[in-house]
């Protein structure tokens, strides 16, 4: 049943769901149902964090492909307040985009970004990097603000432990982030057409990956995050810690690589088991002229593109490539044109969403490791020859 003034399907009616279709190896496709729409899995979120995907029009974002996004619970508390947004119509009203909306828990932000910070079993009192202004933040008002925000998939809030720590660091990291996952859950409460993700830590180590998935298990969630990693560890860690972290949860909730990543990253990821991913990486490079295309990364400033008359990527779709030379977009980046920045961005989320696309097609056909295979000779070979 839809709701007659909204057109969405009623919440009370739905529930979201997981439904896995198909699996290859240990990589899988499925479908998370959400009465604002479904989402294709794997899928990778672009990244609007203070309530914008930076040099894309929400409608632009639709048309790379995108079936979610994530906004930032720490950013958006704090500028323009989750209490005005929520006065305003919520995020997806404020921000103009219909699709489903995960927020983070803040935790991460609140470790990175925020000065004079103190860690206690409450939560994590701050200073704001905007004004210096104090604020706290725990479970419960982790949940509430992603409630004000009105978000479809809301984080659980933990420590993000950090890399690198020792051992105990980090077994006493994940015991409390275990603490508030049961404290968030519990803030959470019962609400039909939302759902609720835990986030599995434990730094690098097997045995506290195996305790903290076995925790989240007990209290219950509707996804799994995979946390505390892509956090300075490099690929060849972050891989072999998934080869044994993604198996302790559980095979009928998506399951969620936080932070991650570069295209050969979700690639392997996905090889592991991963459903859900999200970055800044193209739309932070796009902005920077860094450019992903079939043939591996090239960056537009450089003076070989200067005469260039070829598109990008003769096989991309996006209006970068369809009406605009490599010479102009050189032009136009090293002019520093705010229409570089769009295009550029545009291309790196349309590129994005062509490569998960991809690989749900393959593990749809069973041809998975033919197409990571492919996928990664054709990255191998570098870019085009110059003119």
């Amino acid at each position: 049943m839809r709701d007659p003034a909204s057109g969405l399907l009623s919440r009370a009616m739905t529930q979201i769901k997981f439904k896995l279709h198909k699996t290859d190896g240990l990589a899988r496709r499925g479908t998370l149902h959400t009465p604002r729409g479904d989402i294709r899995t794997p899928a990778f979120m672009p990244v609007g964090t203070a309530a914008t995907v930076k040099a894309m029009l929400p409608g632009s974002v639709r048309e790379t492909g995108a079936d979610i996004l994530l906004g930032n619970t720490y950013h958006l508390m704090l500028r323009p307040s989750a209490a005005r947004i929520e006065r305003l119509g919520g995020l997806h009203k404020f921000m103009n985009w219909d699709k489903p909306i995960l927020t983070d828990s803040g935790g991460f932000q609140v470790m990175s970004l925020a000065g004079l910070r103190k860690l206690t079993e409450e939560g994590v009192t701050f200073s704001s990097h905007v004004d210096g202004s104090k604020h706290m933040l725990s479970p419960e008002t982790s949940m509430e603000i992603q409630r004000q925000l009105g978000s479809d998939i809301v984080m659980a809030f933990d420590e993000c432990t950090p890399y690198p720590c020792t051992r105990e660091e980090a077994e006493t990291s994940m015991r409390m982030s275990m603490r508030w996952a049961q404290r968030s859950r519990d803030a959470f409460g019962d609400r039909p057409g939302y759902a609720l993700f835990g986030i599995q830590q434990g730094g690098i180590h097997e045995d506290l990956r195996a305790e903290s998935a076995e925790a989240l298990r007990g209290i219950g969630f509707d996804g799994y995050a995979v946390g505390g990693l892509a956090v300075g560890e490099g690929p060849e860690l972050m891989f072999s810690t998934l080869d044994h972290c993604v198996g302790h949860l559980p095979d009928n909730r998506p399951r969620y690589l936080m932070g991650v990543g570069k295209p050969d990253d979700l690639l392997g990821a996905v090889e592991r088991g991963i459903d859900m991913f999200d970055c800044v990486l193209p739309s932070r490079s796009g902005r920077n002229g860094q450019v992903f295309t079939p043939r591996g990364p090239l960056n537009i400033r450089n003076a070989r593109h200067a005469d260039d008359p070829r598109p990008l990527d003769e096989h991309c779709d996006c209006p970068a490539c369809s009406s605009y030379s490599r010479a102009y977009l050189h032009h136009v980046h090293r002019a520093q044109e705010i229409i570089a920045s769009m295009l550029l961005t545009w291309h790196n989320l349309r590129y994005y969403q062509r490569l998960m696309q991809g690989m749900r097609d393959a593990i749809e056909t069973r041809q998975f490791t033919k197409f990571a295979s492919d996928t990664r000779a054709a990255w191998a070979q570098g870019d085009i020859e110059p003119m």
